[in-house]
């Protein structure tokens, strides 16, 4: 130990609280995270909300869980996390049997994030950042990871969305989104033609790993013209593939 070193209990605290939410796989209550870890209930609060602000942590509903910057910090460690490197190669799969831009990306409170890509071939193609954050509504990607999560969350986040913000970006009343919701569950694929933007068009598939409430989807973005009727058997077939092989990667 340094000369000196006097240890900072609050930092011990935090990251009890991290290890807490990583085991226990699924989101916590402020009186849940303060009985087990022991803390007094006022200094849990105020921790888990800085958390939140420092987007360590998310809050959906009052439910705390590991948020964006939680996954970001992991990913920072290396160049790649195992996850991602072993489904990186499907990205790749995919974009050369369908010429579509590939994302994979991850729910984050009302945005999903991407997380990798593999680029289309094509000179005139849609592309974006790793990193950048879209309105999780918005679109195929969306629904395909939205069906993944538990319901009563579910419920809890879409609570979130204003009504007029939810028609702008779906078309749809909450309640023929959460219809959408089981058919992308149910079928394993979901569709957006110009839904989320004119003349933009996309295939995603859920992946059903990773943690729940942080789930994690694959779509394939092009121009409309680009996924035309009689391709869209072929891209949907491709995809599920492709998610159904990640899953035997992870899923014993």
């Amino acid at each position: 130990m340094a000369p000196g070193f006097k240890r900072v209990p609050a930092v011990d605290k935090c990251f009890a609280m991290i290890d807490l939410l990583v085991n226990s796989g699924r989101p916590l209550r402020i009186s849940q995270l303060a009985e087990r870890l022991g803390f007094n209930k006022s200094t849990v609060f105020n921790l888990a909300h800085t958390l939140v602000d420092l987007g360590v942590l998310e809050n959906i509903g009052g439910n705390f869980n590991l948020g964006l910057g939680f996954y970001l910090l992991a990913k920072a460690s290396r160049n790649r996390s195992d996850l991602i490197s072993v489904i990186h190669p499907f990205l790749e799969r995919i974009c050369a049997e369908t010429n579509l831009t590939v994302f994979l990306g991850m729910r984050s409170g009302l945005r999903a994030v991407i997380l990798d890509r593999a680029d289309s071939p094509v000179d005139l193609k849609i592309s974006s950042n790793i990193g950048k954050r879209i309105p999780v509504l918005a679109g195929a990607a969306g629904k395909a990871l939205l069906c993944q999560m538990p319901e009563e969350e579910l419920d809890a986040l879409l609570a979130q969305i204003p009504e007029n913000d939810f028609f702008h970006f779906t078309r749809t009343s909450k309640a023929e989104y959460k219809d959408a919701l089981a058919r992308t569950r149910r079928e394993g694929i979901a569709t957006d033609y110009e839904e989320y933007l004119v003349g933009i068009s996309a295939l995603a598939v859920p992946l059903f790993v990773g943690h729940p409430t942080s789930p994690l989807a694959i779509w394939a973005v092009g121009l409309r013209s680009q996924i035309k009727d009689r391709d869209q058997e072929r891209y949907t077939g491709t995809m599920k593939e492709a998610a159904q092989e990640i899953r035997a990667n992870f899923v014993p």
